[in-house]
């Protein structure tokens, strides 16, 4: 009997890319979270992190951002797996629901991750609208900063 999360032999898997950023695109990033905050009041913080679980930039009360960032790897492997293996193609965004408020995870281009925390009361649509361009805006800043670097470059 196969398992049906097992990933097919012809199925090639993405790719993970180490990421960290220079300390002007850290200030770039961080600058986002903080705008995509003001734009979002309900938000209680913004974290963006590497695939793989590195932060690269907060803007939170939290000091576990470190766990935060690990978590929303391994979240984000578990969600990838998933997407693929129903067909519904590569990773956007996971969206956790908890009693004293929200969890979202968004793509941030194939290298990086956009985690909000929101409260309970925030207006969930608002929070994708705003948290998908703030998520492509980070992705744009990430992938300028890995074409600096040059092929095969690492961040």
């Amino acid at each position: 009997m196969r398992l049906p999360l097992r990933p097919r032999a012809d199925r090639r898997q993405p790719e993970r890319r180490t990421v960290t950023v220079p300390a002007e695109a850290e200030t770039e990033i961080l600058a986002e979270l903080r705008r995509l905050r003001a734009r979002v009041p309900q938000l209680t913080g913004a974290l963006a992190a590497s695939a793989d679980g590195l932060v690269l930039a907060q803007d939170s009360a939290t000091t576990e951002a470190e766990a935060v960032a690990a978590l929303t790897a391994a979240a984000l492997g578990v969600a990838q797996r998933l997407a693929d293996t129903t067909g519904q193609g590569a990773f956007r965004e996971l969206l956790v629901r908890g009693e004293h408020g929200y969890i979202a995870t968004y793509a941030a281009g194939e290298a990086a991750v956009l985690t909000l925390l929101a409260e309970p009361r925030a207006n969930v649509g608002r929070l994708h609208l705003e948290a998908r361009r703030s998520s492509l805006h980070i992705a744009g800043l990430i992938d300028a900063t890995l074409a600096r670097r040059g092929p095969g470059g690492r961040l």
